[in-house]
Protein backbone atom coordinates (compact mmCIF):
# COMPACT_ATOMS: atom_id res chain seq x y z
CA UNK A 1 0.00 0.00 0.00
CA UNK A 2 2.76 2.46 0.94
CA UNK A 3 4.63 1.64 -2.25
CA UNK A 4 1.55 2.35 -4.36
CA UNK A 5 1.08 5.65 -2.52
CA UNK A 6 4.70 6.62 -3.07
CA UNK A 7 4.97 5.75 -6.76
CA UNK A 8 1.51 7.05 -7.63
CA UNK A 9 2.00 10.40 -5.92
CA UNK A 10 5.59 10.76 -7.14
CA UNK A 11 4.57 9.99 -10.73
CA UNK A 12 1.85 12.64 -10.56
CA UNK A 13 4.26 15.24 -9.15
CA UNK A 14 6.97 14.45 -11.72
CA UNK A 15 4.46 14.56 -14.59
CA UNK A 16 2.98 17.89 -13.51
CA UNK A 17 6.21 19.76 -12.84
CA UNK A 18 8.66 18.06 -15.22
CA UNK A 19 7.15 15.86 -17.95
CA UNK A 20 4.26 18.14 -18.88
CA UNK A 21 6.48 21.24 -19.42
CA UNK A 22 8.91 19.11 -21.45
CA UNK A 23 5.99 17.82 -23.52
CA UNK A 24 4.80 21.38 -24.21
CA UNK A 25 8.29 22.50 -25.25
CA UNK A 26 8.81 19.48 -27.51
CA UNK A 27 5.43 19.96 -29.16
CA UNK A 28 6.24 23.57 -29.96
CA UNK A 29 9.35 22.40 -31.83
CA UNK A 30 7.93 19.31 -33.52
CA UNK A 31 4.42 20.59 -34.38
CA UNK A 32 4.57 24.37 -34.77
CA UNK A 33 1.53 26.25 -36.08
CA UNK A 34 2.77 29.66 -37.24
CA UNK A 35 0.37 32.59 -37.37
CA UNK A 36 0.25 35.57 -39.70
CA UNK A 37 0.98 38.95 -38.15
CA UNK A 38 0.68 42.41 -39.60
CA UNK A 39 1.07 46.09 -38.81
CA UNK A 40 -2.67 46.57 -38.41
CA UNK A 41 -4.49 49.22 -36.39
CA UNK A 42 -8.06 48.04 -35.75
CA UNK A 43 -10.31 50.18 -33.61
CA UNK A 44 -9.50 49.34 -30.00
CA UNK A 45 -11.42 49.84 -26.77
CA UNK A 46 -9.31 49.55 -23.63
CA UNK A 47 -11.51 48.41 -20.76
CA UNK A 48 -10.71 48.94 -17.08
CA UNK A 49 -12.72 48.16 -13.97
CA UNK A 50 -11.79 50.53 -11.15
CA UNK A 51 -12.60 50.56 -7.46
CA UNK A 52 -11.09 53.31 -5.29
CA UNK A 53 -8.16 53.88 -7.64
CA UNK A 54 -7.64 57.61 -6.93
CA UNK A 55 -3.97 57.03 -6.15
CA UNK A 56 -3.09 55.76 -9.61
CA UNK A 57 -5.93 56.08 -12.13
CA UNK A 58 -4.62 59.37 -13.59
CA UNK A 59 -1.22 57.78 -14.22
CA UNK A 60 -2.96 54.85 -15.92
CA UNK A 61 -5.04 57.06 -18.21
CA UNK A 62 -2.09 59.30 -19.08
CA UNK A 63 -0.10 56.18 -19.94
CA UNK A 64 -2.81 54.88 -22.29
CA UNK A 65 -3.32 58.24 -23.97
CA UNK A 66 0.40 58.51 -24.70
CA UNK A 67 0.77 55.07 -26.32
CA UNK A 68 2.04 54.57 -29.84
CA UNK A 69 -1.41 54.00 -31.34
CA UNK A 70 -3.64 56.23 -33.52
CA UNK A 71 -5.79 58.30 -31.19
CA UNK A 72 -8.74 58.16 -33.59
CA UNK A 73 -8.66 54.33 -33.31
CA UNK A 74 -8.47 54.26 -29.52
CA UNK A 75 -11.24 54.42 -26.93
CA UNK A 76 -10.75 54.05 -23.17
CA UNK A 77 -13.71 52.87 -21.09
CA UNK A 78 -13.37 52.93 -17.31
CA UNK A 79 -16.13 51.43 -15.16
CA UNK A 80 -15.97 52.78 -11.63
CA UNK A 81 -17.46 50.06 -9.45
CA UNK A 82 -18.99 52.15 -6.67
CA UNK A 83 -15.76 53.99 -5.87
CA UNK A 84 -16.01 56.03 -2.67
CA UNK A 85 -12.76 58.01 -2.99
CA UNK A 86 -11.81 60.62 -5.62
CA UNK A 87 -11.76 58.13 -8.49
CA UNK A 88 -15.00 59.42 -10.06
CA UNK A 89 -13.96 63.07 -10.03
CA UNK A 90 -10.60 62.16 -11.62
CA UNK A 91 -12.36 60.18 -14.32
CA UNK A 92 -14.69 63.11 -14.98
CA UNK A 93 -11.73 65.33 -15.74
CA UNK A 94 -10.77 63.06 -18.67
CA UNK A 95 -14.13 63.28 -20.46
CA UNK A 96 -13.60 64.56 -23.99
CA UNK A 97 -10.06 63.20 -24.15
CA UNK A 98 -10.92 59.74 -25.45
CA UNK A 99 -12.03 58.43 -22.05
CA UNK A 100 -15.55 57.15 -21.43
CA UNK A 101 -16.24 56.85 -17.68
CA UNK A 102 -19.08 54.76 -16.28
CA UNK A 103 -20.19 55.49 -12.73
CA UNK A 104 -21.77 52.31 -11.39
CA UNK A 105 -23.11 51.16 -8.03
CA UNK A 106 -20.91 48.65 -6.19
CA UNK A 107 -21.72 45.30 -7.79
CA UNK A 108 -18.45 43.47 -8.48
CA UNK A 109 -15.75 43.42 -11.12
CA UNK A 110 -17.52 41.12 -13.57
CA UNK A 111 -20.59 43.37 -13.80
CA UNK A 112 -18.37 46.43 -14.16
CA UNK A 113 -16.46 44.82 -17.02
CA UNK A 114 -19.68 43.71 -18.70
CA UNK A 115 -21.03 47.26 -18.55
CA UNK A 116 -17.78 48.64 -19.97
CA UNK A 117 -17.75 46.07 -22.79
CA UNK A 118 -21.34 46.97 -23.68
CA UNK A 119 -20.31 50.64 -23.94
CA UNK A 120 -17.21 49.86 -26.01
CA UNK A 121 -17.20 50.50 -29.74
CA UNK A 122 -13.87 48.99 -30.81
CA UNK A 123 -13.42 45.93 -33.01
CA UNK A 124 -10.87 44.68 -30.45
CA UNK A 125 -11.47 44.79 -26.71
CA UNK A 126 -8.32 45.19 -24.62
CA UNK A 127 -8.61 44.50 -20.91
CA UNK A 128 -6.22 45.80 -18.29
CA UNK A 129 -5.83 46.41 -14.57
CA UNK A 130 -5.86 49.92 -13.15
CA UNK A 131 -2.29 49.54 -11.86
CA UNK A 132 -0.75 48.14 -15.04
CA UNK A 133 1.42 50.49 -17.07
CA UNK A 134 1.76 49.63 -20.76
CA UNK A 135 5.03 49.83 -22.65
CA UNK A 136 4.92 52.50 -25.38
CA UNK A 137 4.34 50.01 -28.21
CA UNK A 138 2.26 47.50 -26.25
CA UNK A 139 -1.03 48.07 -28.08
CA UNK A 140 0.51 47.69 -31.53
CA UNK A 141 2.21 44.48 -30.42
CA UNK A 142 -1.01 43.20 -28.86
CA UNK A 143 -3.18 43.64 -31.98
CA UNK A 144 -0.59 42.46 -34.52
CA UNK A 145 -1.62 38.74 -34.29
CA UNK A 146 -5.23 39.66 -35.15
CA UNK A 147 -4.05 39.88 -38.76
CA UNK A 148 -4.52 36.10 -38.67
CA UNK A 149 -8.24 35.23 -38.92
CA UNK A 150 -7.72 32.11 -36.77
CA UNK A 151 -6.58 34.21 -33.80
CA UNK A 152 -9.42 35.21 -31.52
CA UNK A 153 -7.48 36.43 -28.51
CA UNK A 154 -4.02 37.64 -27.55
CA UNK A 155 -2.38 37.33 -24.14
CA UNK A 156 0.09 40.08 -23.30
CA UNK A 157 3.24 39.88 -21.21
CA UNK A 158 3.08 40.95 -17.56
CA UNK A 159 6.43 42.12 -16.19
CA UNK A 160 7.26 43.36 -12.70
CA UNK A 161 8.86 46.77 -12.38
CA UNK A 162 12.65 46.55 -12.40
CA UNK A 163 14.29 47.53 -9.14
CA UNK A 164 11.21 46.92 -6.98
CA UNK A 165 12.10 44.72 -4.04
CA UNK A 166 9.89 42.23 -2.27
CA UNK A 167 10.31 39.33 0.10
CA UNK A 168 11.35 35.76 -0.70
CA UNK A 169 7.95 34.81 -2.11
CA UNK A 170 8.07 37.80 -4.46
CA UNK A 171 11.52 36.77 -5.69
CA UNK A 172 10.24 33.22 -6.16
CA UNK A 173 7.21 34.48 -8.07
CA UNK A 174 9.41 36.43 -10.46
CA UNK A 175 11.42 33.29 -11.14
CA UNK A 176 8.20 31.37 -11.73
CA UNK A 177 6.91 34.04 -14.14
CA UNK A 178 10.08 33.62 -16.21
CA UNK A 179 9.31 29.91 -16.50
CA UNK A 180 5.61 30.53 -17.14
CA UNK A 181 6.52 32.99 -19.90
CA UNK A 182 8.58 30.25 -21.57
CA UNK A 183 5.62 27.85 -21.39
CA UNK A 184 3.22 30.45 -22.78
CA UNK A 185 5.48 31.05 -25.77
CA UNK A 186 5.73 27.30 -26.41
CA UNK A 187 1.97 26.78 -26.07
CA UNK A 188 1.35 29.69 -28.43
CA UNK A 189 3.73 28.38 -31.11
CA UNK A 190 1.85 25.08 -31.32
CA UNK A 191 -1.73 26.09 -30.49
CA UNK A 192 -3.25 28.18 -27.71
CA UNK A 193 -2.13 29.34 -24.30
CA UNK A 194 -4.27 28.26 -21.35
CA UNK A 195 -4.97 31.77 -20.13
CA UNK A 196 -4.14 35.46 -20.27
CA UNK A 197 -3.07 37.81 -17.51
CA UNK A 198 -5.50 40.50 -16.41
CA UNK A 199 -2.75 43.10 -16.79
CA UNK A 200 -3.03 43.02 -20.59
CA UNK A 201 -5.06 40.85 -22.96
CA UNK A 202 -7.31 41.33 -25.97
CA UNK A 203 -10.19 39.57 -27.74
CA UNK A 204 -12.16 40.15 -30.89
CA UNK A 205 -15.31 42.02 -29.95
CA UNK A 206 -17.63 39.39 -31.47
CA UNK A 207 -16.10 36.66 -29.30
CA UNK A 208 -16.66 38.42 -25.99
CA UNK A 209 -19.39 36.98 -23.80
CA UNK A 210 -20.71 38.38 -20.55
CA UNK A 211 -18.55 37.46 -17.58
CA UNK A 212 -20.48 35.65 -14.83
CA UNK A 213 -19.84 36.59 -11.18
CA UNK A 214 -17.37 34.62 -9.10
CA UNK A 215 -14.83 33.86 -11.87
CA UNK A 216 -11.58 35.34 -13.18
CA UNK A 217 -12.47 37.63 -16.06
CA UNK A 218 -9.18 37.03 -17.88
CA UNK A 219 -9.35 33.24 -17.56
CA UNK A 220 -13.02 32.80 -18.49
CA UNK A 221 -12.64 35.13 -21.48
CA UNK A 222 -9.53 33.23 -22.58
CA UNK A 223 -11.32 29.90 -22.33
CA UNK A 224 -14.26 31.17 -24.35
CA UNK A 225 -11.97 32.17 -27.20
CA UNK A 226 -10.80 28.57 -27.50
CA UNK A 227 -14.31 27.23 -26.90
CA UNK A 228 -15.49 29.13 -29.98
CA UNK A 229 -12.81 27.54 -32.17
CA UNK A 230 -10.19 30.33 -32.23
CA UNK A 231 -6.61 30.46 -31.03
CA UNK A 232 -5.39 32.40 -28.01
CA UNK A 233 -1.77 33.35 -28.64
CA UNK A 234 0.98 35.02 -26.65
CA UNK A 235 2.52 38.38 -27.63
CA UNK A 236 5.81 38.72 -25.75
CA UNK A 237 6.34 42.31 -26.93
CA UNK A 238 2.97 43.47 -25.58
CA UNK A 239 4.33 44.37 -22.16
CA UNK A 240 2.46 45.65 -19.12
CA UNK A 241 4.42 46.56 -16.01
CA UNK A 242 3.05 45.91 -12.53
CA UNK A 243 4.32 46.50 -8.98
CA UNK A 244 5.20 43.66 -6.64
CA UNK A 245 2.79 42.54 -3.96
CA UNK A 246 2.07 44.96 -1.12
CA UNK A 247 2.72 42.35 1.59
CA UNK A 248 2.84 38.60 1.97
CA UNK A 249 -0.51 38.42 3.79
CA UNK A 250 -2.23 40.56 1.17
CA UNK A 251 -0.64 38.55 -1.62
CA UNK A 252 -1.73 35.26 -0.04
CA UNK A 253 -5.37 36.36 0.11
CA UNK A 254 -5.12 37.62 -3.46
CA UNK A 255 -3.85 34.25 -4.67
CA UNK A 256 -6.62 32.44 -2.80
CA UNK A 257 -9.20 34.64 -4.53
CA UNK A 258 -7.60 34.15 -7.94
CA UNK A 259 -7.37 30.37 -7.58
CA UNK A 260 -10.91 30.09 -6.24
CA UNK A 261 -12.30 32.03 -9.17
CA UNK A 262 -10.03 30.16 -11.59
CA UNK A 263 -11.35 26.80 -10.44
CA UNK A 264 -14.90 28.09 -10.85
CA UNK A 265 -13.95 29.07 -14.42
CA UNK A 266 -12.91 25.52 -15.26
CA UNK A 267 -16.13 24.14 -13.80
CA UNK A 268 -18.10 26.67 -15.86
CA UNK A 269 -16.88 25.19 -19.18
CA UNK A 270 -16.31 21.47 -18.46
CA UNK A 271 -16.31 20.46 -22.13
CA UNK A 272 -12.90 22.08 -22.54
CA UNK A 273 -11.51 19.27 -20.39
CA UNK A 274 -12.46 16.70 -23.07
CA UNK A 275 -9.41 15.91 -25.28
CA UNK A 276 -11.70 14.31 -27.86
CA UNK A 277 -13.10 17.78 -28.59
CA UNK A 278 -10.23 20.13 -27.82
CA UNK A 279 -7.17 17.92 -28.21
CA UNK A 280 -3.94 19.01 -26.59
CA UNK A 281 -5.51 22.15 -25.17
CA UNK A 282 -7.56 19.95 -22.82
CA UNK A 283 -4.39 18.26 -21.62
CA UNK A 284 -2.84 21.70 -21.00
CA UNK A 285 -5.88 22.78 -19.03
CA UNK A 286 -5.98 19.63 -16.92
CA UNK A 287 -2.24 19.65 -16.25
CA UNK A 288 -1.52 23.36 -15.84
CA UNK A 289 -4.73 24.60 -14.24
CA UNK A 290 -6.14 21.64 -12.33
CA UNK A 291 -3.33 19.26 -11.41
CA UNK A 292 -0.95 22.07 -10.54
CA UNK A 293 -3.61 23.50 -8.22
CA UNK A 294 -4.24 20.07 -6.65
CA UNK A 295 -0.71 19.07 -5.70
CA UNK A 296 -1.03 19.35 -1.91
CA UNK A 297 -2.47 15.82 -1.31
CA UNK A 298 0.13 14.24 -3.62
CA UNK A 299 2.95 16.10 -1.87
CA UNK A 300 1.74 14.88 1.53
CA UNK A 301 1.37 11.29 0.29
CA UNK A 302 4.85 11.36 -1.26
CA UNK A 303 6.40 12.62 1.98
CA UNK A 304 4.54 10.25 4.31
CA UNK A 305 5.12 7.17 2.16
CA UNK A 306 8.83 8.00 1.68
CA UNK A 307 9.29 8.16 5.45
CA UNK A 308 7.38 4.91 5.93
CA UNK A 309 9.47 3.12 3.30
CA UNK A 310 12.84 4.70 4.12
CA UNK A 311 14.22 1.54 5.78
CA UNK A 312 13.31 -0.72 2.85
CA UNK A 313 15.46 0.77 0.10
CA UNK A 314 17.87 3.63 -0.45
CA UNK A 315 15.57 5.09 -3.13
CA UNK A 316 12.90 5.87 -0.54
CA UNK A 317 15.49 7.20 1.90
CA UNK A 318 16.88 9.50 -0.81
CA UNK A 319 13.38 10.67 -1.73
CA UNK A 320 12.59 11.45 1.88
CA UNK A 321 15.89 13.27 2.38
CA UNK A 322 15.33 15.31 -0.78
CA UNK A 323 11.89 16.37 0.38
CA UNK A 324 13.20 17.25 3.83
CA UNK A 325 15.91 19.41 2.28
CA UNK A 326 13.39 21.12 -0.01
CA UNK A 327 10.98 22.00 2.79
CA UNK A 328 13.85 23.11 5.01
CA UNK A 329 14.90 25.54 2.28
CA UNK A 330 11.30 26.73 2.01
CA UNK A 331 11.15 27.31 5.76
CA UNK A 332 14.38 29.32 5.65
CA UNK A 333 12.97 31.36 2.79
CA UNK A 334 9.79 32.11 4.71
CA UNK A 335 11.48 32.82 8.04
CA UNK A 336 14.07 35.12 6.46
CA UNK A 337 11.78 36.41 3.72
CA UNK A 338 12.86 40.05 4.08
CA UNK A 339 16.56 39.34 4.32
CA UNK A 340 19.13 38.62 1.63
CA UNK A 341 19.39 34.99 2.76
CA UNK A 342 15.70 34.33 2.18
CA UNK A 343 15.73 36.06 -1.22
CA UNK A 344 18.41 33.76 -2.61
CA UNK A 345 17.12 31.40 -5.29
CA UNK A 346 17.66 28.11 -3.34
CA UNK A 347 15.33 29.44 -0.62
CA UNK A 348 13.04 31.82 -2.53
CA UNK A 349 11.78 29.25 -5.03
CA UNK A 350 10.83 26.59 -2.43
CA UNK A 351 9.25 29.33 -0.28
CA UNK A 352 7.12 30.52 -3.19
CA UNK A 353 6.18 26.93 -4.05
CA UNK A 354 4.90 26.25 -0.52
CA UNK A 355 3.23 29.67 -0.41
CA UNK A 356 1.25 28.95 -3.57
CA UNK A 357 0.46 25.37 -2.51
CA UNK A 358 -1.02 26.64 0.77
CA UNK A 359 -3.13 29.16 -1.16
CA UNK A 360 -4.38 26.38 -3.45
CA UNK A 361 -5.57 24.35 -0.44
CA UNK A 362 -7.63 27.33 0.72
CA UNK A 363 -8.98 27.81 -2.80
CA UNK A 364 -10.13 24.19 -3.11
CA UNK A 365 -11.78 24.48 0.30
CA UNK A 366 -13.70 27.51 -0.97
CA UNK A 367 -14.80 25.59 -4.06
CA UNK A 368 -15.89 22.56 -2.05
CA UNK A 369 -17.97 24.86 0.15
CA UNK A 370 -19.41 26.49 -2.98
CA UNK A 371 -18.04 29.81 -1.78
CA UNK A 372 -17.68 32.44 -4.49
CA UNK A 373 -15.62 35.63 -4.55
CA UNK A 374 -17.68 38.30 -6.30
CA UNK A 375 -16.46 41.63 -4.93
CA UNK A 376 -12.90 42.86 -5.24
CA UNK A 377 -10.68 45.51 -3.78
CA UNK A 378 -7.51 47.38 -4.62
CA UNK A 379 -4.47 45.10 -4.45
CA UNK A 380 -0.81 45.22 -5.50
CA UNK A 381 -0.90 48.99 -5.63
CA UNK A 382 -4.04 49.29 -7.74
CA UNK A 383 -5.48 46.27 -9.53
CA UNK A 384 -5.97 42.57 -9.32
CA UNK A 385 -4.36 40.57 -12.07
CA UNK A 386 -5.18 36.91 -12.19
CA UNK A 387 -2.97 34.71 -14.23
Amino acid sequence: MLQAMFWGSTATIVYTYVLFPVLVLLRSVLRPRPISTGAITPSVSVIIAAYNEAAGIAQKLDNLLALDYPTDRLQIVVASDGSSDATNSILGSYVGRGVTPLFLPRSGKSRALNAAAAAAGGDVLVFSDANSIFAHGALRALVRPFADPNVGGVAGNQVYWAGTEGDATTVGERRYWNFDRLLKAAQSRAGSVTGATGAIYAVRRELFREIPPGVNDDFITSLRVVEQGYRLVFARDAIAYEPVGASRDVEFERKVRIMTRGLHCTVAIPKLLDPRRYGFFSLQLISHKLLMRAMAPFLVLAAVSAVGLSRRHWVYLAAGATQLAFYTCALIGLLFARRDLGRRKPFALPAYFCFVTAASVRAWWNVLRAQRVDLWATQRGGGESSE
